[in-house]
């Protein structure tokens, strides 16, 4: 690499000096590679070719002006190029004080910040759920899936057009692929639908570890992998929890606990699934991969059509057409709502386990039942005797501990 070095000593040289020097210059400036490195005022800067070339405009349109007067320009708009492309280093490439302190408070708070949003938009999802199903005693789970999905396919499809978010080009072999993922996924919205409508928020939490127990079970008869005796000991604790929290239960709901039933199966169902066919899928794709946005569009799209017929089959039209409660703009908001939540939570979970890891993630994940489960006890006034409240908590309990069982055996954040 070709370096010119340009060092001026004193300002009364001889004009011979000078134009030797400007010809060295020129010289050097021919090379492959040019850097300037100015030395007067106690500045050093390494500019490549469209700073040269600035800098010899500069000398021609100087005219009478001094060369040292014509540096200290040629200094003040390398240290501005340097400040606006933000790239270059300064000092040996070391970050200068405060932008290490500006890296340094983003790592600490891109975690919390992602973590709380995942959370809140989690806890939120649910409670909206129970509000319009159970506060608006609204009777048509189908048609509630239908609108929520709805509003997070033309969310994601404006952020696509505006460029927000990657979004994989649809083609016929990837949905014929990925349709009965799609049909498990629509399962596991309606069931989760009816079981929330019969059944309190602090319950469905507790009821939703058998969801991680089929996984676990699954995943040994499936994938041959072999879970440790943590894992184990944490499923004996979630099989105890949920059968105490049901009997226990003294809002205990039949129906509604098929639904849930229902809801672990097809959600473990779903999980077990979509691993499988996931490498299947990026080959069909353009690029080879299959981000988030676009498995969320998928899923969203292909269930509006398998929707439409639901809604038909089951009656809900004549329902919804008919309830008083549409009527209501408030119904609307809070439907509208917890449609962009749902969409929330895949984005703010993507956020969060890029800001953290798998382990953090999942122990996050556990953890966050314990926040729903209160809220939902005191926002819809669940009775409760001690008997059940002391199973909510060691199903909680249960679930946390099965949280760091599944990371004791792989690294993670």
């Amino acid at each position: 690499m070709t370096r010119s070095h340009l060092t001026f000593e004193e300002e009364g040289e001889t004009k011979k000096d000078r134009k030797k020097m400007s010809s060295d210059f020129k010289l050097e400036i021919d090379g492959e590679e040019p850097l300037v490195s100015i030395r007067n005022g106690n500045v050093e800067q390494n500019e490549r070719g469209g700073t040269v070339h600035r800098l010899l405009s500069g000398i021609r349109n100087q005219g009478s002006k001094s060369i040292s007067n014509f540096l200290t320009n040629a200094q003040r708009r390398a240290l501005g190029d340097r400040f606006f492309r933000g790239n270059q280093t300064v000092n040996n490439g070391l970050l200068d004080g405060d932008e290490t302190r500006e890296h340094g408070l983003g790592r600490k708070t891109g975690p919390i910040l992602s973590g709380t949003a995942y959370c809140i938009s989690s806890c939120s999802m649910i409670i909206l759920n129970k509000v319009v199903l159970s506060g608006y005693n609204f009777n048509a789970g189908i048609s509630l899936m239908f609108y929520q999905n709805l509003i997070s396919s033309i969310v994601i499809i404006l952020l696509g057009l505006c460029r927000t978010v990657s979004i994989e080009k649809l083609n016929w072999k990837l949905i014929r692929l990925w349709i009965p993922v799609n049909l498990i996924f629509i399962g596991m919205l309606v069931s989760g639908m009816y079981s929330l409508k019969y059944i309190n928020i602090a319950m469905v939490t507790i009821l939703k570890n058998v969801t991680n127990i089929l996984t676990a079970i699954g995943e040994v008869y499936i994938f041959r992998k072999r879970q440790n005796q943590k894992v184990w000991t944490a499923m004996f604790l979630m099989i105890i929890s949920a059968i105490s929290g049901g009997v226990t239960d003294l809002t205990f709901d039949t129906l509604g606990y098929g639904w849930q039933i229902t809801n672990c199966v097809l959600t473990a169902s779903y999980s077990l699934t979509l691993r499988r066919i996931m490498d299947e899928a990026k080959k069909l794709t353009r690029s080879g991969s299959l981000n988030e946005a676009s498995m969320v569009l998928l899923n969203n799209l292909l269930s509006l059509p398998f929707g439409v017929v639901l809604i038909i089959l089951f009656g809900e039209w004549a329902y919804v057409m008919n309830a008083d409660v549409i009527k209501l703009p408030t119904f609307w908001v809070i439907a509208t709502a917890s449609g962009l939540l749902g969409l929330a939570i895949s984005f703010t979970s993507m956020w969060f386990l890029h800001q953290t890891g798998p382990t953090t993630y999942s122990l996050v994940g556990s953890l966050n039942k314990i926040p729903i489960s209160i809220a939902g006890i005191l926002l819809f006034k669940v009775p409760l005797s001690p008997p059940n409240l002391f199973s909510i908590l060691f199903g909680l309990f249960a679930g946390v501990f099965f949280a760091r069982a599944k990371m004791s055996s792989k690294p993670g954040t």
